[in-house]
């Protein structure tokens, strides 16, 4: 995917999330299977994810190589990390840290459902200053897969949504 893919899917890919979250009544919004997060709850982690994301995204570009240096292979395709991020989870990987949500309370989803939508535009902003070589030469640390290219964290972020989302939609027709 090029730049201006990967800005269209972490666009759509969270408006997706968005519009589901929004679509829940407050029954459906607090329900939880055990040991899972309810939709607050993952709005929120979400919301931790993407912002962690754009600050990191206002870097001056020589502070990623001196922080996290400079990849050292290609970018993985879209299939390759997805099923590398599905291998650390089957692995054990959790959410840990910064990234554990809070309660969101149900009438407080529009305020954060609308931060959600904030941090992807400023996301797909912050983007337009990289250009495909730097996607796929800065690197950044990922809490589960350790250190890997913008591109592959554009890729990771645009499959976040999407994960949460089945996951949402599943336990809801359970």
């Amino acid at each position: 995917m090029n730049r201006e893919v990967l800005q269209q899917k972490l666009k759509s890919n969270h408006q997706s999330f968005i519009d589901h979250i929004l679509s829940l009544d407050e029954a459906a919004y607090n329900f939880s299977m055990e040991g899972k997060w309810n939709a607050g709850q993952v709005l929120d982690h979400l919301q931790r994810a993407v912002s962690t994301l754009s600050l990191a995204l206002l870097l001056p570009k020589q502070v990623f190589g001196l922080l996290f240096g400079k990849a050292n292979r290609p970018s993985k395709d879209y299939e390759g990390l997805v099923a590398k991020y599905r291998q650390k989870l089957s692995e054990g990987g959790k959410a840990h840290g910064r990234y554990l949500p809070a309660i969101v309370p149900f009438h407080k989803r529009n305020d954060s459902a609308a931060a959600l939508q904030k941090s992807v535009i400023a996301v797909c902003k912050r983007l337009n200053a990289f250009n495909e070589t730097q996607l796929d030469t800065y690197i950044l640390p990922h809490p589960l897969m350790g250190k890997i290219t913008m591109r592959e964290m554009m890729y990771f972020t645009i499959y976040h949504a999407e994960h949460h989302l089945r996951i949402l939609q599943h336990s809801a027709n359970n």
